[in-house]
C-alpha cells in the first residue's frame, strides 16, 4: 500500500493533509493543482449571471449542473469563482425553479410540488457556500428536507417527490432515488440533525455485496402493513430487487452512498461501521486494471464521472490509498494539461473528458459536447481535492471546502422539459434546432459516414435534439430515439450513440418521454415511447431495459392491443406504432402478432390505422413497419432460414410473404418508391428497402441511389432539391445504409425468416414484384429458368402430336 512521502506529510497547507486532519483518516496523494486547472476551465463557462445553458432546451438554467461546478470550485479552493451561482439562485430568487415545479409551469400552484432530490443537493450547496440554510430563497432547507421524508406508508423514510397541495399528489410520481437519499442525509448530518429512518431507508439500498443501487422499485408482496400499496407491493431492498433484475450495481450511487453514510456517522448515527466497510471493499474490488470504475446502467465502461465520485468517498474513508492513487492517475490522464498546448485543446487545459477516448479524440478534432465536458470536469475534479462532503457541508476548510459530487449521468431533478404532449390529430409549427457542427468529414467521406455526421452534428450537447417552437425550445425525445437507430443502421458515430442513449435512459427523461411528466395528472404510459426506450436499451445493453419492457407489457390487452394511458394518450393508434410495440416485446408477444395479421389488406399490405378491420389495399410505410415486426426474432447468431421458422403458423409465413411482395410496387428503378404524387419519395424508398432487406432481400440500388442524393453537408433534401431536411435526412438513413437497424451490429433483434422460401415449405416460393436493386434475385433467375423448361417440353410435346395427327390426314413429314 502506498503511503504519504515526507514532503506531502509536511505540505501542511495543502487541501488533502487538512481534510485528513479533519476527518481522521489517511489519505491519497491527492492534486490540488489539477483540481485548480480544472476550476479555472469550468468558471469561463459559466454566464455571468453564474448560469449554464440548459442542454435539454427549455427557459431555464442547467440548475443541477450548476451546483456540480460549485462543489468543484469549492473543493479546489476557488469558492469565490463560484459566488455567482448562489447568488442567481438565493439572492435573485431562482432557487425554487429547481426544488419545485414552479419552473416549468409557473402559475399553476406547482411551487406546492418538492422534488425532494433536488431540494437536499440545494440544502448541502446552501452549507457549502456559507449560506444560511434555514433561509434560503424564502425556504427553511433544513425543516423541509425533513418534511420531504416520508414518516409511513410505501414510502416510509425515503426523500420523496410530493405535493404540499393534496389537489395535486395525483400528478406527482415519486422518482426520488438513491441520490437524493443521500444529499438529503449529508445535509442534515451537517446540520446536526441526522434522521435516523433516512439513514436507514438509504440502507436498503446496499446490496449485500456492498454496493448501492440507484431507484427504488416497487415488488409484489403477499405482506400487510402501511407499508404494502393497495395493489399489494411494496419498495424492495436491494437484494429483494436482484431476482428481478431490479438492483443494477452503480457506482455513482455508491459513491454517494458511502460518503453520506460516512457524514450520519460523524454527525454521531451509529451501527454504520459494517454497511460503511462493506462498501469500501466492493469499490476496491470493482476498480478496473486502467485506475477508473464505471457507473450505473448505461455507463458501466470506466469514466471520470464516476472515478472522481468513488476516488473522494474513498479517501474520506480511509483505508484505500493504493486505489485512490490509481484513481488519481486514471482521472489526470483524462485531463488537457501542459503537454496539450500544441493540440486542439490548447485553449481547455484544465478540463477533464469523459473518458480517456474522448480525450483522445479532442486532442486532434477539439471538444465535441462541451456540456458533456462540464459534466464531467465537475465530478472528476473532486477526486483530485478529495475533499469530505461532511468536511465541505460543515465549512471547516477555509476559505472553500470540498465538493459534492452529482449524478454522473443522472441528475436528480425534473429539469428537461419536454413540450406538452400532443393529442392525437394534432400538429405543431416546430423547427429542429441546429446547434454549431463540431464533426467534420471529408468530401471524399462515404455518403454513410457524411449522413451519420450530419445526424451526430444536430445533437445539442452531443446527446440530444431540440427542436423551437412559439419562441421556447424543447427535447425531442423521439427524434432523439430515431437518431440513435439510425445510427445504429449507418454504423456511425459510435460516440453520439452511446451519448444520446444515455440521456434516453436517463430517469427524467423516461418519465418526460414514455409518461407525460411534468403535464400528466396522474399515472400515465406511452407505448411507442416505451417501445423505442427498450430497443434503445437492448442496444446499449442496460438493465434497464426490463423494467422498460414490463411497462410496456402492462400496456397490452387481451386482444394484443397496446392501449396507453394518460390525458395524453395515443388515440390515433397506427400499425406503425403496434409494429414498434411487436418489436420490443419480440421475446413474448402474446397476441399482439395475430392482432397485426389480422388487419393485413386484400392486396397483402397493412393499413395505416391498426383499426381498419378490412381494407383492400393499404399503406407502403405501414406494410414495412408490419414486415419489420413480423420478421424480427431475439437475436441469435444463426442464419435466418428459408423455411417456416419453428413456432410461425401458415397464416404467419403467407401474409409475410405477400407483404414483402407488396412492397414491390410503385417501383422506378434502382430501388427508389414513388409517392402518391407520382415523384421518388426518399423516406418511402428507406422504409420499404429496410423492411425488404430485414426480409431478406437486396436493398443496395436503394442505397446507391440515396447515397447519390446525400448533399456535401451531409444531408439530404426533402423532393427533388431544395435545402437540407432533417426529417428527411433522419428517415433516409437505412436506406442509405442499405439495411434496417434491425440487422446492424448489436441488435438485440435479428431476422426469423429469409426469402426465398425453399421448396420444402408449404407456402412455396414468393412472387415478388421486381427487385428494386435493378438486378433480378436468385429466385427470380431460377424460376424464369424451370419456367422456360417447362415451355420448351410444352412446345416438343405439342410438336409430337400435330406430327401423329398429320400423319392420319396422309401428309408427308
Amino acid at each position: 500500500m502506498r503511503r504519504r512521502s515526507l514532503a506531502a506529510v509536511a505540505f501542511a497547507v495543502s487541501v488533502g493533509v487538512v481534510a485528513a486532519l479533519l476527518t481522521g483518516t489517511a489519505t491519497a496523494a491527492n492534486d490540488p493543482d489539477a483540481a485548480k486547472a480544472n476550476s479555472r476551465w469550468l468558471a469561463t463557462k459559466l454566464k455571468p449571471d453564474g448560469t449554464l445553458e440548459n442542454p435539454s432546451g427549455g427557459a431555464l438554467p442547467d440548475h443541477g449542473l450548476m451546483l456540480d461546478v460549485l462543489f468543484a470550485l469549492y473543493a479546489s479552493g476557488d469558492g469565490a469563482k463560484a459566488a455567482p451561482i448562489m447568488k442567481f439562485l438565493d439572492d435573485e430568487g431562482h432557487a425554487t425553479d429547481y426544488f419545485t415545479w414552479d419552473g416549468l409551469v409557473p402559475g399553476a400552484g406547482y411551487d406546492k410540488v418538492i422534488v425532494g432530490g433536488a431540494l437536499a443537493k440545494t440544502l448541502v450547496a446552501a452549507q457549502v457556500s456559507g449560506r444560511n440554510p434555514r433561509n434560503v430563497d424564502g425556504y427553511d432547507l433544513i425543516a423541509e428536507t425533513h418534511a420531504a421524508i416520508m414518516r409511513d406508508g410505501p414510502d416510509k423514510g425515503r426523500i420523496s417527490d410530493y405535493s404540499k397541495d393534496p389537489n395535486l399528489a395525483g400528478a406527482v410520481n415519486n422518482d426520488a432515488n438513491s441520490f437524493g437519499q443521500a444529499l438529503g442525509v449529508i445535509g442534515l448530518a451537517a446540520a446536526g440533525e441526522n434522521d435516523r429512518i433516512a439513514i436507514d431507508r438509504l440502507l436498503t439500498q446496499q446490496c449485500s455485496e456492498g454496493y448501492f443501487r440507484l431507484f427504488f422499485p416497487y415488488i409484489p408482496t403477499k405482506e400487510t402493513g402501511d407499508h404494502v400499496t393497495p395493489d399489494g407491493r411494496k419498495v424492495s431492498t436491494c437484494d429483494e430487487g436482484k431476482p428481478l433484475d431490479l438492483s443494477p450495481t452503480d457506482g455513482d450511487a455508491t459513491a454517494l452512498g458511502l460518503s453520506a453514510l460516512l457524514a450520519a456517522r460523524k454527525a454521531g448515527a451509529t451501527g454504520l461501521d459494517a454497511p460503511i466497510a462493506k462498501t469500501v471493499s466492493w469499490l476496491k474490488a470493482n476498480q478496473t486494471s486502467g485506475g477508473g470504475w464505471g457507473g450505473g446502467v448505461g455507463t458501466e465502461a470506466p469514466n471520470t464521472n464516476s472515478t472522481g465520485m468513488i476516488v473522494q468517498a474513498l479517501a474520506d474513508a480511509g483505508g484505500a490509498e493504493a486505489a485512490v492513487d490509481k484513481g488519481v492517475r486514471y482521472l489526470k490522464s483524462a485531463q488537457a494539461n501542459a503537454a496539450d498546448s500544441g493540440t486542439k485543446l490548447a485553449g481547455d487545459l484544465g478540463a477533464i473528458a469523459y473518458d480517456l477516448a474522448s480525450y483522445e479524440a479532442a486532442r486532434t478534432s477539439g471538444i465535441s459536447g462541451v456540456d458533456t465536458w462540464i459534466r464531467a470536469s465537475a465530478q472528476a475534479s473532486l477526486g483530485l481535492s478529495q475533499i469530505g462532503f461532511y468536511a465541505l457541508a460543515k465549512g471547516k476548510i477555509q476559505p472553500p471546502a470540498g465538493g459534492t459530487p452529482a449524478p454522473a449521468t443522472t441528475t436528480i431533478t425534473k429539469s428537461m422539459t419536454p413540450p406538452r404532449p400532443k393529442k392525437a390529430g394534432t400538429t405543431r409549427a416546430s423547427t429542429v434546432v441546429e446547434p454549431p457542427a463540431t464533426i467534420a468529414t471529408p468530401a471524399t467521406a462515404s455518403p454513410a459516414a457524411r449522413l451519420g455526421a450530419y445526424l451526430a452534428n444536430r445533437l445539442v450537447g452531443g446527446d440530444h435534439i431540440e427542436v423551437a417552437e412559439d419562441g421556447k425550445t424543447y427535447v425531442d425525445y423521439d427524434a432523439t430515439a430515431d437518431v440513435v437507430l439510425a445510427l445504429r443502421a449507418l454504423d456511425q458515430q459510435p460516440d453520439a450513440i452511446a451519448r444520446a442513449s444515455q440521456f434516453l435512459l436517463k430517469p427524467e427523461a423516461v418519465q418526460a418521454y414514455a409518461h407525460g411528466a411534468p403535464y400528466e395528472q396522474g399515472q400515465a404510459s406511452y407505448a411507442g415511447p416505451l417501445a423505442k426506450l427498450v430497443l434503445v436499451a437492448e442496444f446499449a445493453k442496460s438493465d434497464l431495459a426490463g423494467q422498460l419492457r414490463t411497462d410496456l407489457v402492462k400496456l397490452r390487452g387481451a386482444d394484443g392491443e397496446f392501449t396507453d394511458t394518460g390525458s395524453f394518450a395515443d388515440a390515433d393508434e397506427t400499425v406503425e406504432r403496434h409494429a414498434w410495440a411487436v418489436l420490443a416485446t419480440a421475446a413474448d408477444p402474446g397476441p399482439a402478432v395475430e392482432l397485426l395479421l389480422s388487419r393485413q389488406c386484400a392486396d397483402g399490405t397493412f393499413p395505416k390505422h391498426l383499426d381498419t378491420v378490412e381494407c383492400g389495399s393499404g399503406d407502403l410505410a405501414a406494410t414495412a413497419a408490419a414486415v419489420t415486426a413480423l420478421a424480427a426474432r431475439p437475436h441469435t447468431d444463426a442464419a435466418p432460414p428459408s423455411r417456416r421458422p419453428d413456432g410461425w403458423s401458415e397464416r404467419r409465413v403467407s401474409a409475410f410473404v405477400s407483404a414483402v411482395g407488396a412492397l414491390g410496387v410503385r417501383p422506378t428503378g434502382e430501388g427508389m418508391v414513388t409517392g402518391e404524387g407520382g415523384e421518388p419519395d426518399v423516406a418511402l424508398s428507406a422504409a420499404v428497402a429496410a423492411a425488404r432487406q430485414t426480409a431478406g432481400l437486396d436493398a443496395s440500388g436503394t442505397a446507391r441511389s440515396l447515397g447519390e442524393l446525400v448533399q456535401p453537408d451531409g444531408g439530404l433534401a426533402k423532393g427533388a432539391a431544395g435545402e437540407t431536411d432533417f426529417p428527411t435526412t433522419l428517415a433516409a438513413a437505412q436506406g442509405v445504409a442499405g439495411r434496417s437497424w434491425l440487422t446492424a451490429v448489436h441488435s438485440p433483434l435479428s431476422p426469423a425468416i429469409r426469402l426465398p422460401l425453399t421448396e420444402a415449405n408449404p407456402s412455396g416460393a414468393p412472387v415478388l414484384a421486381a427487385e428494386q436493386s435493378g438486378s433480378p434475385p436468385s429466385w427470380l433467375i431460377w424460376g424464369l429458368a424451370g419456367l422456360a423448361v417447362l415451355l420448351l417440353l410444352t412446345v416438343i410435346a405439342l410438336v409430337f402430336v400435330l406430327r401423329r395427327f398429320t400423319k392420319k390426314k396422309g401428309a408427308t413429314p
